[in-house]
């Protein structure tokens, strides 16, 4: 083997085992948030030793900062009329949701947020950054758009803690199509405002 082989050999390994840490962490701090979460807990779930965690993350601070770094991959709203508009972000939240919420760092930040400052301090930046900018894209200009922006925000963020934290039965046992029918008009009555 080269030297250039066994470089990037060492490379995979390190990115796989980076990898391997942050599935561990987001999946740990879904369970029991930030507070409860240990480095050797995140290290045991990963399958490695805790040194090895420090090694690549530093602290965990940094740690949950890396399993917390979060795209919302919202589509661009500009062109899609208005009243459609609430059932296409329901949708998007969803169907990133459905995957496995363990795996999703919004869920986990909401998660943390209740107890964490820092993470609050994230949740707030991500949806300002984020949310908001592309909900005003969407609107007619009004001084009130950044507030109704922020209460769909919590509309989503309410469905998020009801459907896959706390895990509702009611809230569960609706299909995506479902939450979608019965929840875009809640949205759309933020959306239309007064």
């Amino acid at each position: 083997m080269t030297e250039n082989e066994t470089g990037e050999r060492a490379r995979r390994t390190g990115e796989a085992t980076k990898a391997g840490i942050l599935a561990a962490a987001r999946a740990r701090f879904a369970r029991q948030g930030y507070e409860r979460t240990t480095i050797r807990a995140v290290a045991a779930d990963a399958g490695i030793d805790a040194s090895m965690v420090m090694r690549y993350f530093g602290s965990k601070e940094q740690l949950f900062e890396a399993a917390l770094t979060i795209d919302l991959q919202l589509p661009d709203l500009g062109g899609i009329p208005q009243q459609e508009l609430p059932a296409l972000l329901v949708r998007h939240f969803v169907a990133r949701w459905e995957g496995d919420p363990t795996d999703d760092a919004l869920l986990v930040l909401l998660r943390s947020a209740v107890t964490n400052e820092q993470a609050a301090a994230r949740m707030r930046d991500i949806f300002a950054r984020q949310v908001a900018p592309v909900i005003a894209t969407a609107l007619p200009p009004a001084p009130d758009v950044p507030q109704r922006a922020a209460l769909m925000s919590a509309q989503l963020l309410g469905l998020a803690l009801a459907r896959y934290l706390l895990r509702l039965p009611p809230a569960l046992a609706l299909t995506p199509a479902e939450v979608e029918r019965l929840y875009a008009p809640a949205l759309a009555a933020v959306l239309a405002g007064p």
